[in-house]
């Protein structure tokens, strides 16, 4: 890849499920997540139905067409539960590892990079046992994450599509609100956790592959974590796929607004002293004032996602959020979202 930037997509929605990615597989159930829907079909009818999805929804067809159209790169999700029975307590999930396999080879035969993500939400409210509160969403200890983190580093370590390792997908961290503490893992234990993620993949794989770090929505509260000369090929992820912010978008200066908010965003986290990508961003705008046509609409989300191209040149990577949707819907899928004017500023 040499010096070149990363434009890529993520492949959300497949190796694990998204209501959002593909509504259908929930719709019957009457479930929102895949816990809720490996409860309600059973574990013979629910492994059917993964199987299906996985054999179906992403191909080395979608590789193919995601080189076609510009990107150079795609961040992969990966469950906890990739090993199966031979991981951590998998519960009624499957395994996918062979899958794992299959897409860095089709990465490979296309000359795409791919960035493994382990699809944890640290932090993330849930009704758990207690066992494991920091990853409440996984229900696995830390030091079972660690085993996996370990086990994907030293599998695909000489691999050249291998191009790094984010340690965990959406976080949440603890923040304090005036005299108050949110919900979220604590910022310490964050770190904790990076630090040692990070000594194993150094130890399974050299100092070749990215180590990605989320942010945990704080992009200024890193300081210089990880900064030292210690640590090598450390990144920060900023995700800006969802806006946090309130902006009127009714018209081209408030989304230019909200992009200058994304702007700002990995400004602080610059101050870390690592590089920052931006691992999720949209081009979906907060819901417009009743007024605005879809038309106008349209146009809207067409500056929104040009200005962001722009703003997020300066990264060594960005991913949008994600490649593909069953309902094709216009802010997330890049299959629509990115259309021949913005596949023009890519490249």
């Amino acid at each position: 890849m040499g010096g070149h930037s990363l434009h890529g997509v993520n492949l959300t929605g497949w190796l694990t499920l998204e209501s959002w990615v593909t509504p259908e597989l929930f719709a019957e159930a009457g479930a929102l997540d895949e816990e809720a829907l490996a409860l309600a079909l059973g574990p013979k009818r629910y492994a059917e139905c993964v199987r299906r999805h996985r054999e179906s929804f992403i191909t080395r067809e979608d590789f193919v067409k995601i080189a076609a159209r510009g990107f150079n790169a795609v961040r992969l999700p990966i469950p906890w539960y990739v090993y199966g029975e031979q991981g951590p307590e998998p519960g009624p999930y499957l395994g996918c590892i062979e899958l794992v396999d299959e897409a860095l080879n089709w990465a490979e035969e296309i000359d795409l990079k791919v960035v493994f993500a382990l699809a944890i939400n640290l932090g993330a409210p849930h009704t758990d046992n207690g066992i494991a509160p920091d990853n409440a969403d996984c229900h696995v200890t830390r030091d079972e994450m660690l085993d996996v983190v370990f086990a994907l580093s030293k599998r695909y370590a000489s691999r050249v599509g291998f191009f790094g390792l984010e340690l965990a997908d959406d976080v949440v961290s603890q923040v304090r609100r005036g005299l108050a503490l949110t919900d979220g893992t604590p910022i310490h234990r964050l770190r904790n956790y990076y630090r040692e993620a990070y000594e194993l993949v150094r130890s399974a794989a050299g100092e070749d592959p990215v180590v990605i770090l989320p942010d945990g929505g704080i992009p200024g509260g890193w300081g210089r974590f990880m900064a030292q000369r210690h640590y090598r090929n450390v990144w920060l992820d900023c995700h800006l796929d969802r806006v946090t912010t309130r902006t009127d978008v009714a018209g081209p200066s408030g989304v230019r607004k909200l992009v200058a908010a994304h702007d700002r965003a990995i400004r602080e986290a610059r101050r870390s002293g690592m590089p920052v990508m931006v691992g999720k961003w949209s081009s979906s705008l907060p819901v417009a004032d009743a007024q605005m046509t879809p038309e106008g609409r349209i146009a809207l989300e067409r500056v929104y996602t040009s200005e962001q191209i722009a703003a997020y040149e300066s990264c060594p990577a960005w991913f949008f959020n994600t490649w593909k949707t069953s309902g094709m819907l216009g802010g997330w899928d890049a299959r629509v979202a990115l259309a021949t004017f913005e596949r023009g500023m890519i490249v």
